[in-house]
């Protein structure tokens, strides 16, 4: 069966799903047989991949989302997001359902994430046709690690497309996150649970393909590393307070990937991620908004001029 897609800048596989977000006094959380929650409970789609997509479409980036959705409620406000926001989604079903997740939100924006894992199957898998048509229709592929994307590696290679993935608090060690690290072109990260994040980086070089490795430290920026060489790429001051800081390393990869896309090198790639990223920490759980293309180059702008 042939199967056509039309021209996209980037395809975002997997990651669609459902939070549930409670905003909580502290971080880690003292034992209580009960907490009132003044700030109310709220379940919104929104998801690593969401997040991708959002600001990659709100960077002006055509932007296409392959996963698996269930017909159920939280399927239906993804489907929503997507729709409002002019994201193209292609929804495959999903018996066992929609991803979903609890967030326990601190004050700070710190998060606490709960993923249901009944909501995969060992036998999910993208049709292959489906995959190879969106992705040679792409100038590039950001592959998140959730099921059942690291099924998918093999046939994105065979493509020649160019592959991105984020392995989040990946501790360096877990082998399920390995195949995602050696396949992908620029390889995202999280600091959080590494001891040495400079080693980490370079070993997922030397293994891989990976031109540029990102690793994200969040108050403290990010670390880059592209052509051998390390660099510490400062934290952005967020426009406005800090609410939240789930999606902001979504962001930042969006920011990075639309730089990325328009030929920038990868340093400024980091500046535009860490802008992108810094506005995310700025926005509610509530709301779903990305910084626009107009305000992430002026704000990028802005760290080149002198003080």
């Amino acid at each position: 069966m042939t199967v056509r897609a039309d021209p996209t800048d980037v395809l975002v596989l997997g990651g669609a799903g459902v939070d549930t977000v409670i905003r909580v006094p502290e971080l880690p959380l003292p034992y209580a047989d009960s907490y009132m929650i003044d700030s109310g409970i709220r379940t919104r789609a929104g998801q690593t991949g969401d997040f991708v997509a959002l600001g990659l479409t709100a960077l002006g980036l055509r932007t296409h989302h392959l996963d698996l959705l269930g017909d159920d409620p939280e399927g239906d406000l993804v489907r929503a997001l997507h729709r409002e926001h002019g994201i193209a989604l292609t929804a495959l079903p999903q018996p066992a359902g929609t991803k979903r997740a609890v967030n326990l939100v601190a004050p700070d924006g710190r998060r606490l994430s709960l993923y249901d894992t009944t909501r995969a199957r060992p036998g999910d898998r993208f049709p292959e046709a489906t995959l190879r048509a969106l992705a040679t229709a792409s100038r590039h592929v950001h592959v998140t690690i959730t099921q059942p994307c690291a099924d998918t590696l093999p046939v994105l290679r065979e493509t020649g497309v160019p592959l991105s993935t984020d392995l989040h608090d990946w501790d360096g060690e877990n082998p399920y996150h390995e195949p995602f690290a050696r396949a992908a072109d620029v390889v995202f990260l999280s600091a959080a649970a590494l001891t040495d994040p400079e080693r980490t980086m370079r070993l997922i070089a030397e293994r891989g393909r990976a031109e540029a490795v990102v690793a994200t430290a969040g108050a403290e920026g990010a670390y880059l590393l592209a052509d051998r060489e390390l660099t510490r790429v400062p934290a952005v001051e967020p426009p406005g307070p800090v609410v939240d800081s789930n999606g902001a390393g979504d962001a930042f990869a969006a920011g990075f990937l639309y730089g990325r896309l328009a030929g920038e090198p990868p340093l400024r790639c980091a500046r535009y991620g860490a802008v992108a990223g810094a506005y995310a920490c700025t926005v509610p759980a509530s709301r779903a908004d990305a910084i626009a293309g107009t305000d992430l180059l002026e704000q990028a702008a802005g760290l080149d001029r002198p003080c």
